[in-house]
């Protein structure tokens, strides 16, 4: 179910209603737990079936985590969890990508085709894999207990708002607000709904349009593409891909506020990055973090040694590439990423900071705007074409006509991304905090973002958010 259709919109404000009538820690839990449930089970009836088993056996195996368990048990109980988890990822996400490329290496020596699943990828399965994962990690390291109750845990993995593409979040960081759940206050419902106003229109009213002429621009032959059509199809992804995502991260973290619940950022505007490492710190922050703690980390960091430090990054890049997607474009994109963070920490960074802000900026952009072409790209052919039109390698055949929306939006978008890295940013952020007609200006506006925001998702058909995929 997606946030902004008429049946959420419909449904919501009647349930929330209910909740905010309701006591009880034992009764606010349950509530919550079955509506996490049901908005679940609306786009996914079979795979939620094995999202509770599953949720299930890690919260039997939690148990043998922590002491007096011994060592040994607790390794294996980690382990079969841990395997558990990954079997479905692997199963739903990666067998017919494997598969595929088995018979295309063993198709020479007449070997027989390995049949293909072709099993529906479950929305959010990567996200509740790798929460269901740290709830494990966290339990064996000792950080956390076991939780207090299944109930509390399927209430940890079920959490609606963040469900279906994050934040992802930590057991230990939530199970206070998930034990007791928070009282509400007005501010909560304010704050809430401004934030899931701002995600609105960050979503339909920005990354929407322009991802109608991204669609355009690569469904066509990229050799036929000008190189004036083929960047302005990459800088509309560019901030399709950020309003898109981030647009989720605030109604995830708005309907959050509104039921009382304080979830952690995921952006900090990422474009203002001044190298490629910054960027990583800004971009998906609950991802890059996850990667950081449960991977890196134990791979051994950066206390083994440079050469040790380059390859755990590669390793972390390319299972990032991998977590985004079964396809060799994202395997390319993680590679490329981990080079540059490579490269960062040899001497770009360095070389970037005595440039100057605005070259650093404008640098790291670029960068991160080839890496989202791989990212976009169907396959290594088409990004081989379509970056060989970037750079004026193609002759243009086709005449492509850009709707009238596009360059509004795209001035727009680029304008709140790179805001903060100006110097109107500081006195802008002061001038709200103390002046209360500003306040009431940005509410108002909100506002009607929101009712226009609306009004599109009414009249214009849907486009699910890109992160539904992963």
């Amino acid at each position: 179910m997606l946030f902004y259709e008429p049946l959420f919109l419909t449904i919501f404000p009647a349930v929330y209603a209910f909740y905010l009538l309701v006591s009880g820690t034992s009764i606010k839990k349950s509530t919550l737990l079955i509506i996490s449930t049901l908005f679940y089970v609306w786009g996914e009836p079979v795979f939620v079936l094995v999202l509770l088993a599953s949720t299930a056996i890690d919260y039997a195996l939690s148990f043998y985590l922590n002491d007096p368990a011994p060592a040994r048990t607790r390794r294996l109980a980690l382990a079969a969890g841990i395997a558990g988890n990954l079997c479905i990822l692997i199963l739903y996400k990666y067998a017919d990508f494997l598969a595929d490329n088995l018979n295309f290496l063993l198709a020479p020596f007449g070997a027989r085709r390995i049949p293909l699943l072709h099993l529906a990828l479950p929305i959010g399965v990567s996200f509740v894999v790798f929460e269901k994962i740290t709830y494990l990690v966290d339990t064996y390291r000792g950080i956390s207990r076991p939780a207090a109750s299944f109930t509390d845990y399927c209430l940890f993995v079920l959490f609606f708002p963040k469900l279906l593409a994050g934040p992802i979040l930590k057991y230990h960081e939530m199970k206070d607000q998930i034990a007791s759940p928070p009282a509400i206050e007005w501010s909560d419902f304010q704050v809430g709904f401004l934030r899931f106003a701002r995600g609105l229109g960050r979503k339909l009213l920005i990354a929407d349009p322009l991802g109608a002429f991204v669609n355009q621009i690569f469904a066509v032959d990229s050799a036929s593409l000008s190189a004036g059509h083929a960047w302005l199809g990459l800088a509309s992804f560019t901030l399709q891909i950020y309003f898109d995502f981030a647009g989720y991260s605030d109604m995830a973290i708005g309907l959050a506020r509104m039921l009382g619940f304080r979830l952690k950022e995921n952006f900090n505007s990422p474009y203002i990055a001044q190298s490629l490492t910054e960027f990583w710190r800004r971009w998906h922050i609950s991802l890059t973090t996850w990667i950081r703690d449960y991977l890196y980390i134990p791979l051994g960091g950066d206390r083994r040694g440079e050469a040790r430090t380059y390859l755990n990054l590669w390793i972390c890049f390319l299972a990032s590439g991998l977590w985004h997607g079964a396809s060799w474009n994202f395997v390319i994109w993680g590679a490329y990423n981990g080079l540059f963070l490579t490269l960062d920490r040899l001497f770009l960074r360095d070389a970037l900071a005595r440039c100057g802000p605005v070259i650093a900026t404008a640098v790291t952009l670029f960068i991160v705007m080839i890496g989202w072409a791989i990212f976009r790209s169907d396959s290594p052919a088409h990004l081989m074409q379509f970056l060989a039109t970037l750079f004026g390698m193609s002759r243009a055949t086709v005449t492509l006509e850009v709707p009238a929306e596009v360059p509004f939006t795209l001035i727009l978008g680029a304008f709140i991304s790179l805001l903060p890295a100006t110097k109107l940013y500081g006195p802008l952020l002061r001038a709200y905090q103390t002046q209360s007609w500003l306040r009431g200006a940005t509410i108002a506006t909100l506002v009607v973002v929101y009712v226009l925001a609306i009004a599109r998702a009414v009249t214009v058909p849907f486009q699910p958010f890109i992160y539904f995929r992963f």
